[in-house]
């Protein structure tokens, strides 16, 4: 049976056209006045979160002297990349419409092995007990049987991965103990996955029931008043405070503008060969010129010497920036360039037009969940990294909050079918300005709270309001 395309679609203008406009060129001029159309029909994006991001960045820099140097800046990046990165994650499952209170607190589990198998010389029998690690590993075991069931094999494999490192006690490795944090955390959304979508349990009850949950298990692992401290470990220490060579910061640049310029000048040649609708190659070569501008002045500026204490040198592009655009690149290649992606679009758009289609919504919607906790497990080794521990309150306070707001504020609709990860991305850096420069300016945690929660309660309202801008335009 063969697939009927759409034979109409509605442009921003409300106008019905067919798919001839596939094949009309724009000159820069109207392609821009499409553009202002769209953002009149409700199509806002991050502009929102980039206006109000420049904004802040402005009143901050004439309110405090320290807000703009260059290392003020760089620990500004690394203290919101674990946050940021969390937040990627719950894109996923916010695109389904779908919410995971519990993503925090399971990074917290995973930092909590993590710094375990370290401290411990790589015996989590030893450090868990004999009954809490066969229960952890039965756990994992578990997870690793959901996954098949739920055909999510990369689930099974990275379950796998966790049970054969627990059980054979391998020695303390940075690389073996950040593994083994990411598999945890993939186990973890399987277990969440499996609640939402196999079960039917409501996502919101499924997930601060984990919340809690982990939050005892967390208190298990490490102990009322403990911490587990990982400074000491270099590579682990390094991930969020150290920084790339000179040369490495200048490859990272080349590397990154010359990737985002082939492939979006790429596309766009491709596109007027095949005689399809595209951006003007004018407005095209601007984008690409402004990014390369633009992480030119950020490598040269973060290449500089920051240390203000003139017998230390520090310099080079922090690596948790490397960190972000990994995933980064990944997640917008997984959402607009695979079916994956365009599946999770559909169901997010509409669950039962999405079934009736023949895609199975179950397993969808169960992998944003191991998506999503797999990430939170990669914020966490980031977040621990940054301030060398990992203690009961890992993933804990605002950590959550503060994930879910990046998404939100960054331009992912909380009614799902909307977003990007490169939202979350915008998001995390309005919420680490709003958290590192009211710090500067020495303002409490209420005022840090109300100022962070008054900022997401507009991103909503605007995410909001242009939804029913968006369902006003298409009448």
């Amino acid at each position: 049976m063969t697939e009927t395309p759409a034979t109409e679609k509605i442009d921003t203008g409300g106008a019905i056209s067919d798919f001839g406009i596939d094949t009309t060129t724009q000159s820069s001029g109207e392609a821009l006045r499409d553009y202002f159309a769209r953002l009149r029909g409700g199509e806002l994006g991050s502009l929102p979160a980039v206006l109000g991001l420049a904004a802040m960045v402005l009143v901050f820099w004439v309110l405090s002297d320290s807000f703009l140097t260059l290392d003020n800046t760089a620990n500004l990046l690394a203290q919101g990349a674990g946050k940021m990165i969390i937040a990627m994650g719950l894109v996923f499952v916010l695109l389904l419409g779908e919410i995971d209170l519990s993503a925090g607190t399971a990074s917290g589990v995973a930092a909590a092995v993590m710094a375990m198998h370290y401290v411990r010389s790589g015996n989590l029998l030893g450090g868990m007990g004999s009954t809490v690690f066969y229960v952890f590993v039965a756990g994992l075991v578990v997870a690793a049987g959901l996954a098949l069931f739920m055909r999510i094999w990369a689930g099974a494999v990275m379950a796998g991965i966790a049970i054969v490192i627990a059980m054979v006690g391998a020695a303390p490795n940075p690389w073996i103990e950040m593994l083994l944090a990411v598999c945890v955390g993939t186990a973890i959304g399987v277990v969440t996955g499996f609640l939402v979508s196999k079960i039917g349990m409501p996502s919101f009850v499924v997930t601060l029931a984990l919340f809690i949950t982990w939050q005892g298990v967390i208190l298990q692992f490490i102990g009322d008043g403990g911490v587990f401290g990982i400074g000491t470990q270099p590579v682990l220490f390094s991930v969020a405070n150290g920084n790339l060579p000179v040369l490495g910061s200048w490859v990272l640049f080349v590397v990154a503008a010359g990737g985002y310029a082939a492939v979006v000048l790429g596309e766009h040649f491709s596109r007027l060969k095949r005689g399809l609708v595209t951006m003007p190659t004018p407005l095209v070569l601007a984008k690409a010129g402004a990014v390369a501008l633009v992480g030119a002045v950020a490598t040269f500026a973060l290449t500089l010497n920051r240390s203000p204490n003139e017998s230390i040198v520090i310099q080079g592009v922090p690596y948790v920036v490397p960190i972000v655009l990994v995933v980064l690149v990944i997640g917008t290649y997984v959402l607009n360039r695979t079916r994956y992606g365009r599946h999770i679009y559909a169901v997010g758009g509409n669950a039962e037009a999405a079934r009736r289609a023949g895609i199975n919504v179950g397993k969808i919607r169960a992998s944003v969940f191991v998506v999503t906790s797999s990430l939170a497990a990669l914020g966490a080794i980031v977040y621990s990294s940054k301030v060398g521990s990992v203690d009961p309150q890992a993933g804990g306070l605002n950590t959550l909050l503060f994930a879910v707001g990046a998404a939100v504020i960054g331009g992912t609709s909380l009614f799902g079918g909307r977003g990007k990860v490169f939202h979350a991305v915008v998001g995390g850096l309005v919420l680490a300005v709003v958290e590192n420069g009211l710090g500067l300016l020495k303002q409490p945690a209420a005022v840090v709270n109300i100022v962070t929660g008054l900022v997401l309660l507009l991103a909503a309202t605007v995410d909001a309001l242009s939804r029913r801008r968006a369902a006003v335009s298409t009448r």
